[in-house]
């Protein structure tokens, strides 16, 4: 990692700017920043916000959302957590709470403003970025992102020959709760699914 980056990763990892200086109610527990920026990886994982797991664990996906994913992309653990092959940023850094129903809150709306500009300026060799949900979409895709989050990820092929760079693929979160999503898109596992393999194996070896 650049020194550059290294410095304002660890920057990152110190925030409380949710607790401290927050829009809105405060986060409802002790910050616990999760992301792994990287200056050599060519794929950065544009994710949502870290679950209970992953606040706990301190490492992205270590849960059955990060199983379904790495079987999304074709990948081993080993390979998903090497930060020469992925770069994972999610849209919040830390686990946002749970409503009601219990189910996680929206990533919190201080932490990309005040991050990912900056953090994305010190990756310029990242050349495909995975938006995992409508909260990635919403921030990276411009007006290639269609009202709603099965639009835009059916129209993953426009997507990708859009003249952008990096190059871009919409993908919806891997978490359980999407599972009755993938039976009813089963175009999803079939024509995405295959491309985004082949195109994740190119960058990674």
């Amino acid at each position: 990692m650049s020194q550059a980056l290294e410095r304002l990763t660890a920057r990152a990892r110190a925030c409380r700017i949710c607790v401290d200086q927050p829009l809105g109610r405060p986060l409802p527990h002790e910050p616990r920043p999760v992301l792994r920026p990287s200056s050599s990886a060519r794929i950065l994982l544009a994710s949502q916000a870290p679950g209970t797991k992953v606040h706990i664990s301190g490492m992205p996906f270590t849960d059955a959302s990060g199983d379904r994913l790495r079987s999304w992309l074709g990948v081993s653990s080993e390979e998903f957590y090497d930060t020469e092959k992925f770069a994972i940023v999610p849209m919040g850094f830390c686990f946002p709470g749970q409503d009601a129903k219990g189910g996680d809150l929206p990533p919190r709306r201080e932490c990309a403003p005040a991050w990912r500009r900056d953090l994305m300026a010190l990756m310029p060799q990242i050349d495909l970025v995975l938006t995992i949900g409508g909260y990635a979409q919403a921030w990276h895709m411009g007006t290639t992102r269609l009202p709603s989050l099965t639009e835009t990820v059916r129209n993953w092929r426009a997507v990708w020959d859009a003249p952008a760079s990096p190059k871009v693929l919409p993908l919806p979160h891997p978490s359980w709760r999407n599972t009755g999503w993938l039976k009813k898109n089963p175009w999803f596992e079939m024509d995405l699914l295959p491309f985004l393999r082949s195109e994740i194996r190119y960058r990674i070896g």
